[in-house]
């Protein structure tokens, strides 16, 4: 048995540093799309101030995206470090989308950024905009990958359960490449780094016109977040619904964690707008309902009901009961292969092996488990309730400010006034943080909301982590803390030292380092 500080430490450790990471992500998934559509206005109208434009945010992309990579690579080598079980359980399904991450869109992303900043002056003005989108599109690819690896993580098909490998092992790879949880995944997750983008550009630019600088660039600037951020927050919240029908379809207790729903909701399922939940006594507090808006969410219809936590748990209770049929199975084949009976058996119940494996928190032999262990490793389903419930309205109340914040500046920006809306632009300057923050709540909810499990159903976490020391785990998480907390300081004084020299001084020092004649960069 690992002790479950080292495995409590390893999440918090692999929390800490995805949410470190993901900091970076967003904004990359959501500048290098901003970028493309200036430099095409720039090839279309031959205007020298959407090429400074594009230099401009290209110069802030490219320090995000630097320390993108820097955060990002060091997190694969925990899954072999701190979660050595989980990497030998389903590292056949897992490490493929990683492994194309790589081959396919990093390395495209990374060589088009090469060509991005040093092509201005030996490539044609379409092929640059070629390069750029191409950056774009490797920057989007990346998170195809990782989604369709982490969306396989909480909904695991196309794979099964090898006895003789003692591992999950691919075979349907299409399943797991358009797994709809991956793919609701996806499309959600770049739509909140479009937002994050427009909102990072229109808050930068709000600052150059409250202070009167960079006009030109700052105003056109504006006016594209404006209908680039209203189209991405609506869309973030259309294919929000879409995670949400996911979720009722293949991640139940998920849901109704989600939901402080501990009984089984009839249809029309209503939505808890406020609440107090109550876990020890299973029950919520000072509900706040409105009527049908759940059902809709849910089940898209009014005439089918939403299982509770508690009915859950009860179906849990029978399928760690099936993984005890499944784990006595599976000795039997160990200690015989040619056992056809047991592999018969192994055959039927092998979907509930995952239950069973709960049970390894309180004995090894978990064959003979009595019923109370039985009955505890069903409610160990259940996720902490509360910080999921209070997350995800914070993450959704953000959200509809979202879309109300960018549909005001886009009528400000079709009205051409935005510049005498001081007001306007400060709240946009302070309204900065709000998509990181949403971002951040949404990953909480979707790992947070998986616990107990490492893969869902397949493999708990404690199950999945490494045999480490204590002092050894602790050494990690003190240093990768550190080293992440600098990266972040200079991510952020970087930033802010560009932001304050502006492009009339920015830009040259960038056409200096490239070898690029401002001549020859404004005519390429």
């Amino acid at each position: 048995m690992i002790d479950q500080t080292v495995v409590e430490l390893s999440r918090l450790q692999f929390a800490l540093t995805a949410m470190y990471h993901f900091l970076f992500v967003p904004l990359t998934l959501g500048l290098s799309f901003m970028i493309a559509i200036m430099e095409s206005v720039y090839v279309m109208t031959g205007k020298d101030v959407w090429r400074r434009m594009t230099l401009f945010w290209g110069v802030l992309f490219g320090i995000n995206f630097a320390m993108g990579v820097g955060t990002g690579i060091v997190m694969e080598f925990q899954f072999g470090m701190n979660w050595s079980y989980y990497s030998h359980y389903v590292g056949d399904i897992f490490g493929a989308p990683l492994a194309i991450e790589g081959l396919m869109a990093f390395f495209l992303e990374a060589t088009f950024i090469g060509l991005f900043f040093f092509g201005w002056n030996r490539l044609s003005k379409v092929q640059h905009l070629t390069v750029t989108w191409l950056m774009a599109l490797g920057t989007n690819l990346s998170a195809l990958w990782i989604l369709i690896a982490n969306g396989w993580m909480q909904y695991p098909v196309g794979a099964v359960f090898n006895p003789e490998t003692m591992r999950m092992e691919v075979v349907d790879f299409a399943a797991v490449l358009f797994n709809p949880v991956a793919q609701a995944k996806f499309v959600h997750t770049v739509s909140a780094g479009y937002v994050t983008g427009a909102m990072f550009v229109m808050s930068i630019s709000a600052f150059y016109m409250l202070r009167g600088k960079h006009r030109d660039l700052a105003r056109r600037s504006f006016a594209v977040a404006a209908a680039f951020g209203l189209l991405a927050s609506i869309s973030v919240a259309v294919l929000g619904d879409e995670s949400g029908y996911a979720a009722s379809e293949h991640q139940k207790m998920k849901l109704a964690a989600i939901e402080g729903m501990w009984e089984t909701q009839p249809a029309p399922a209503s939505f808890t707008a406020f609440a107090i939940p109550d876990q020890q006594a299973q029950r919520n507090h000072y509900e706040v309902h409105i009527p049908y808006v759940m059902g809709l969410i849910a089940t898209r219809s009014l005439d089918q009901e939403i299982p509770g936590i508690l009915e859950l748990v009860e179906r849990a209770e029978q399928r760690v009961k099936g993984g005890q049929i499944a784990y006595a199975a599976l000795q039997r084949i160990r200690a015989d292969k040619n056992d056809v009976e047991a592999r018969e058996v192994f055959d039927r119940h092998w979907q509930d092996l995952g239950h069973g494996l709960l049970l390894k928190r309180y004995r090894d032999d978990i064959g003979n488990a009595t019923p109370e262990e039985i009955a505890q490793a069903a409610v160990d389903t259940v996720p902490t309730v509360a910080p999921l419930f209070w997350t995800f309205r914070a993450m959704v109340g953000i959200g509809f400010y979202l879309i109300g914040f960018f549909a005001v500046a886009f009528y400000f920006s079709c009205r051409n006034n935005f510049e005498d809306k001081k007001l306007f632009l400060k709240i946009a300057l302070w309204s900065l943080p709000l998509p990181w923050i949403a971002i951040e709540c949404g990953w909480f909810i979707a790992e947070y909301g998986r616990q107990p499990w490492a893969v869902d159903g397949v493999l708990p976490t404690f199950y999945a982590a490494s045999g480490l020391a204590l002092y050894e785990i602790l050494a990690s998480l003190i240093g990768f803390v550190a080293i992440y907390t600098v990266l972040m300081v200079i991510e952020i004084k970087l930033m802010l030292k560009a932001i304050g020299k502006g492009p009339d001084q920015v830009l040259p020092a960038l056409q200096a380092s490239m070898n690029v004649p401002a001549d020859a960069a404004s005519k390429s």
